[in-house]
């Protein structure tokens, strides 16, 4: 019989509703995976083994609320959760730093019958400066950020799913590094309220899973919409290199030929329109602008204690004049309404996850550059895992759909994944 953590998140649930399984076995399967590879991984800040326990009783005693009933998860550590701490990954808020409510797509999960297994580890601000999180396929190699714990812990079967977010690549290239599903949802898709904010346009929450369908399904519990199935459907891809084209070593690009040739795309690659071009350079002035003023109180009364690469964002967004950041949000609008046409013709966009396999070292969690165009546009993106690079380290390819496509994305995304994998 399959080992319970091993088992994907819907297929938990259906064994847990069939009487085959107990929440309570599964969560304690998970946990005794933890035991015998934190060492090696880091991927938690926050375990509370008694508490995780009795949360799966209760829901062994309760009716199935969704197709996740019963199933543990993964709160990324700037989310807050009540009855656990909330640190940001940042020294400024210590473990005493106990929030008295759950974020939103906590509560939502909950209510949806899952089990809160612990904290993932995050970067501090979930920007820049790394937590202790190493990658699960070779520690000596960075998982990726911001979500690092999350995609670390998910993809070494410590959990079956777990929370991520993404403000530039932060679900998406940790997710290509560690070997996970990492998925994106449409921007606004999954409340915020709860989670430490960044950027109030770019910021969005989304999934670490092992298969397309649990990564759907779990943005679907925390968004309080109602847990469905995803059915694989073939679709029309092409290629798009984007304009982080330039930095994509061998590996992701031997990745997206062999995600072409699985998804039977055309030779040819798709060139964005006019100004998607621009885009790179509107992130640059978002992100920082809207940061610097989300994190005033911290710069303002602990900025010894904040780290130097989140203090270089921050002064460098108080050196943003409101008129460069109003046409940063010009750019935006203008390339989202852009972008929209270039689904005339095809449904899925096949595009780098990452630049390559990780990079070696913990200092540094790799650059986000093939993410921040989407994460820009707002529209929903996924990552496939299921190939190597030359090192032997996992590398994905990215999916990208057209805004509320979301569905459709998950479709294509399914369909291809077994096809990527094989």
């Amino acid at each position: 019989m399959t080992a319970p953590h091993l088992l994907s998140a819907l297929d938990a649930a259906a064994a847990i509703r069939a009487g085959a399984l107990t929440s309570e076995v599964l969560v304690e399967s998970c946990l005794a995976r933890i035991e015998v590879r934190d060492a090696a991984v880091s991927a938690w800040i926050h375990l509370d083994a008694d508490a995780a326990l009795a949360e799966a009783r209760q829901r062994d005693r309760e009716e199935p609320r969704s197709a996740l009933h019963g199933v543990p998860a993964g709160i990324k550590d700037i989310i807050d959760t009540h009855d656990m701490p909330t640190g940001y990954g940042s020294p400024i808020y210590t473990p005493d730093n106990r929030p008295a409510w759950d974020a939103a797509p906590v509560a939502l999960l909950r209510e949806a019958g899952m089990v809160v297994l612990g904290k993932t580890v995050t970067t501090e601000f979930a920007m820049r400066h790394p937590g202790k999180t190493m990658n699960p396929a070779n520690p000596a190699h960075t998982p990726g950020g911001s979500s690092q714990g999350s995609a670390a812990g998910v993809a070494d079967n410590q959990v079956p799913v777990a929370i991520g977010t993404q403000t530039a690549g932060s679900v998406v290239r940790p997710a290509s590094y560690c070997g996970a599903v990492g998925f994106k949802p449409t921007f606004g898709t999954v409340p915020r309220a709860g989670v430490k904010p960044i950027s109030e346009t770019l910021d969005t929450v989304g999934s670490m899973a092992r298969t397309v369908a649990d990564a759907g399904a779990f943005v679907q519990a925390m968004a309080g919409i109602p847990v469905g199935t995803v059915e694989a459907r073939k679709a029309r891809f092409s290629v798009c290199p984007s304009p982080a084209w330039g930095e994509v070593e061998p590996s992701s690009a031997h990745a997206m030929e062999a995600a072409r040739e699985a998804a039977q795309a055309g030779a040819g690659a798709l060139t964005l329109p006019p100004p998607c071009d621009e885009v790179l350079a509107a992130h640059d002035v978002i992100m920082p602008y809207e940061a610097a003023r989300l994190l005033a109180w911290e710069y303002r009364t602990r900025r010894k204690e904040m780290s130097e690469a989140i203090r270089h964002v921050v002064e460098t967004g108080l050196g943003i004049n409101h008129a460069r950041y109003l046409w940063a949000l010009g750019i935006r609008e203008a390339a989202r309404a852009a972008f929209e046409r270039v689904f005339g013709d095809v449904d899925a966009l096949i595009t780098p996850a990452a630049p390559g396999e990780a990079p070696e070292g913990l200092g540094w969690t790799g650059s986000p550059e093939c993410n921040r165009i989407w994460t820009t546009l707002g529209v929903p993106c996924i990552t496939l895992p299921g190939l190597t690079g030359e090192t032997g380290l996992p590398v994905g390819v990215q999916l990208v759909g057209r805004s509320g496509g979301d569905a459709d994305l998950l479709a294509a995304a399914a369909w291809l994944h077994p096809h990527l994998a094989g």
